[in-house]
């Protein structure tokens, strides 16, 4: 989590909001991402997303059935949707997303029972520092205005 950390503050000096996500398996790092909209200017370039992408090209296959993706932030309906059609065994998220979070705050998308597919998920995760750096960015936000 704390490299995810790491990139969701790079996200953050680049504008765009600080979210990062990490791709495991066996211990070895398939992927290392930040949200990326503003920069390419891509509603879908969320961290989540992006890691997943990146992990699937580097196993060459869409089946991420033995890896493991922390993220600072509880993922969206997009992004926990793209969890459960890439198969992957565990999700492990920092701060909860009361607004939009669909793994436990708004909705459940990646343990609802009728999808084919369901994440282990395990919640909270250095969720105080995850969150700090998401109220952070949005504070300076605020200030500027």
């Amino acid at each position: 989590m704390r490299q995810a950390l790491a990139a969701a503050r790079e996200a953050a000096r680049h504008g765009d909001v600080p979210v990062g996500a990490l791709v495991v398996s066996g211990g070895d790092v398939l992927a290392l991402t930040a949200n990326r909209t503003l920069r390419d200017q891509d509603p879908t370039a969320h961290a989540e997303l992006l890691a997943l992408r990146e992990a699937a090209r580097v196993r060459r296959s869409w089946r991420l059935e033995d890896c493991t993706l922390y993220v600072t932030l509880e993922p969206c309906a997009m992004c926990a949707g793209a969890m459960v059609l890439s198969r992957l065994r565990l999700l492990v998220f920092g701060a909860w997303d009361e607004k939009a979070g669909m793994a436990g705050s708004v909705g459940d998308i990646v343990r609802h029972p009728r999808l084919n597919h369901r994440p282990e998920v395990v919640a909270g995760v250095l969720a105080e520092e995850c969150g700090g750096v998401l109220r952070e960015f949005f504070g300076g936000m605020r200030n500027e205005q």
